[in-house]
């Protein structure tokens, strides 16, 4: 499991470069990448794969807009190279696979968790942004 850590940390360090993030913020990048793929790891355990992206999206948001409101920079910097890790390419992959070899019944099955997966991400990342900006300062301890 910490070997999926480090290479979701190095993935989402990658991505940052990729996705133009400034130098400075690829350690926030990789940890927050890390602790969701983490997350997820350990939820699955016990978890769905959707009910395990919804805990990782949670805390993937939460130190996001945390290291945003310490960094004074924008959350999206954080937010769309932390959730990489999370989100279930293999799963769209695999249901066009199934399509295009004619398994059907695999296509739908994999399809509908990708699908829900992916609605447990959109979700909390809602449910996380509906949190008062005032919270985020308190805890960082910063002041307007």
């Amino acid at each position: 499991m910490i070997q999926e850590i480090l290479a979701a940390m190095v993935g989402t360090i990658a991505f940052s470069l990729l996705f133009g993030v400034p130098r400075k913020y690829y350690a926030y990048c990789g940890l927050i990448g890390g602790a969701g793929w983490g997350v997820y790891s350990a939820a699955g355990l016990l978890w769905a794969p959707a009910q395990s992206a919804l805990a990782a999206t949670i805390v993937v948001i939460l130190l996001s807009r945390l290291a945003a409101v310490k960094e004074r920079c924008p959350v999206t910097i954080f937010l769309i190279s932390g959730i990489f890790p999370l989100v279930p390419g293999a799963g769209v992959y695999w249901t066009v696979y199934y399509m295009v070899t004619d398994q059907l019944y695999l296509a739908v099955q994999t399809g509908y968790t990708a699908v829900k997966v992916a609605v447990a991400i959109v979700l909390g990342i809602v449910f996380v942004f509906e949190l008062p900006q005032g919270l985020f300062r308190a805890l960082v301890g910063r002041r307007r």
